[in-house]
């Protein structure tokens, strides 16, 4: 079933064997972004109905800003992204620290 399914996505598999290993890596590794997906599930859930869009953003805005709530970056919340960030900058040309500016 697995080979099946990679064959048949295999041309859109391809192009991120072009990425270089850190990116590759990260983008895998999903721990990070289940983690995320969990409080803001748990954010929405604890609310329930949301009069307007706008507040459903604040919800999930504030539910992911409070993973840090110290603003600070805790080496825990960036572990192994370093390097990968690196990558991330190097592939796309300087975009991320033109848009950390």
């Amino acid at each position: 079933l697995c080979c099946v399914l990679w064959e048949n996505a295999w041309e859109e598999f391809t192009p991120f064997l072009r990425f270089d290993t850190e990116i590759r890596r990260i983008v895998c590794t999903t721990n990070a972004i289940e983690s995320v997906n969990a409080r803001i599930r748990r954010a929405v859930k604890a609310r329930g109905h949301f009069p307007n869009e706008q507040a459903a953003l604040k919800c999930v805005y504030m539910a992911i800003m409070s993973l840090d709530p110290t603003g600070k970056g805790q080496a825990r919340w960036t572990m192994r992204w370093k390097t990968a960030l690196n990558a991330f900058d190097i592939t796309f040309d300087g975009r991320l620290s033109a848009a950390r500016q």
